[in-house]
């Protein structure tokens, strides 16, 4: 079997584009899912009291009781996964989901003790890692509501010519 490298170059050609439309075809919709259901799944932990989390949040928003504010918040954290699991008031959601992120970064003012090691900003302890991972969830809502005015103009011309 004689294959030149021209047509292996083409071969990997062909399935780099076919790898590229699959991601731009389903990767919005992969990372407003898989966003919702870790916003629903952190939620409920919370809700049901089984948050890894719960005494860090405790801690953390210590002028609210604790049996209040984080069921409270898991049930906002449901709310917000279930508006990106639907794609729903998705405005709404992200203005939600950012003011959620926001209050995560509570934690490296308030209990600095807790989120770097020996208070050194750059030795994040498995806290600070936890919150400032968030940095990552922020820029993929960023980037599902900069394609809300898409879908919202997608939705139009569907609407139009029915």
């Amino acid at each position: 079997m004689n294959v030149s490298v021209g047509s292996l170059w083409a071969v990997l050609d062909r399935l780099d584009e076919k790898a590229i439309w699959l991601m731009s075809r389903y990767g919005m919709l992969s990372l407003r899912i898989s966003l919702g259901v870790v916003f629903v799944w952190f939620g409920v932990l919370k809700v049901i009291g089984d948050s890894p989390v719960y005494d860090l949040v405790a801690s953390t928003v210590y002028l609210v009781p604790p049996e209040l504010f984080v069921p409270f918040l898991g049930f906002w954290e449901i709310a917000v996964g279930l508006g990106l699991l639907t794609g729903l008031a998705l405005r709404l959601t992200l203005i939600f989901f950012l003011m959620q992120m926001a209050g995560t970064f509570l934690v490296l003012v308030v209990k600095p003790e807790v989120a770097f090691q020996g208070l050194n900003p750059l030795l994040l302890t498995t806290e600070g890692e936890f919150v400032v991972k968030n940095i990552v969830l922020i820029s993929g809502a960023l980037v599902v509501g900069s394609t809300i005015r898409r879908r919202e103009r997608k939705d139009r011309r569907e609407r139009d010519h029915k």
